[in-house]
């Protein structure tokens, strides 16, 4: 039995900046494509001369379109798509996986994290207008109106370019009475501070929050040593399977390291 994850077709029919920093993309021809229903439900993308994936949050998805908010920054397998006009681009999508689940008799939401979890968070705000609810985002890019306004937002600036502090932000949490559900996302290594935290210092239980790292900071982003690009088209050119693909992207990783 294949335990391959399911994938799709799409084509991109529309594309508009949000800011500087954040792209949409709606996408459709999805034939099969089921939504989790769970608001920050993410999928694999594979945009065109490329092999490898990236997961990104579903914005939404509705009658039959599928709407992702991408984040570009200088460099990156997605970015140097997205930042062109990919109108018309047929992309491939992996089926979505989600793990937002507050307890039974939630009396809150504190949501945290940084421009990656903003699609997310807007969803999860409209899913969830009843319930009282605390934003903490930290991002650089004016994102008035991106948000439900019921919640109670507070914008905060990051530290530099590439860089976070949400950790130390949790860290000061007034945390609300009764019992509630943490939901973060943001830099890998700020969640790992932060969940230690919460387990350590603030004494959640774990069904009680999820906390994901969605990327890595680096001292700088460099391009990459190795362009997988070049290498899925000859592959596919030759008639190669996709893992005789990645078998030969690895190779030149190792070559170019050595």
């Amino acid at each position: 039995m294949s335990t391959r994850a399911a994938q799709f077709q799409a084509t991109v029919r529309r594309r508009e900046p949000l800011t500087d920093h954040l792209v949409r993309l709606v996408l459709d021809g999805l034939d099969g494509f089921e939504s989790t229903g769970v608001p920050d439900e993410w999928v694999g993308l594979v945009v065109p001369g490329q092999f490898q994936s990236r997961y990104y949050t579903v914005r939404s998805f509705a009658g039959g379109e599928l709407t992702l908010d991408v984040v570009v920054h200088d460099v990156g397998l997605v970015t140097e798509w997205a930042m062109r006009d990919c109108i018309g681009d047929t992309v491939t999508i992996t089926e979505p996986k989600s793990s937002f689940a507050p307890p039974v008799g939630a009396q809150w939401l504190l949501l945290v994290g940084d421009l990656t979890a903003m699609p997310a968070m807007a969803r999860i705000l409209e899913t969830h207008p009843d319930l009282p609810t605390y934003v903490k985002a930290e991002v650089s890019d004016d994102l008035t109106g991106y948000l439900p306004d019921h919640a109670q937002v507070t914008w905060l600036a990051p530290p530099s370019s590439g860089q976070s502090a949400l950790a130390e932000v949790v860290e000061g949490i007034d945390w609300p009475e009764g019992e509630g559900y943490f939901w973060m996302a943001g830099e890998s290594a700020q969640m790992r501070a932060i969940r230690k935290h919460l387990m350590r210092e603030v004494g959640l239980p774990t069904s009680h929050y999820d906390v994901m790292g969605y990327w890595r900071a680096t001292a700088g982003r460099q391009p990459r040593a190795v362009d997988p690009g070049p290498i899925w088209r000859a592959g596919k050119a030759a008639g190669k399977s996709d893992e005789q693909i990645w078998a030969d992207y690895d190779a030149a990783r190792e070559a170019s390291d050595g």
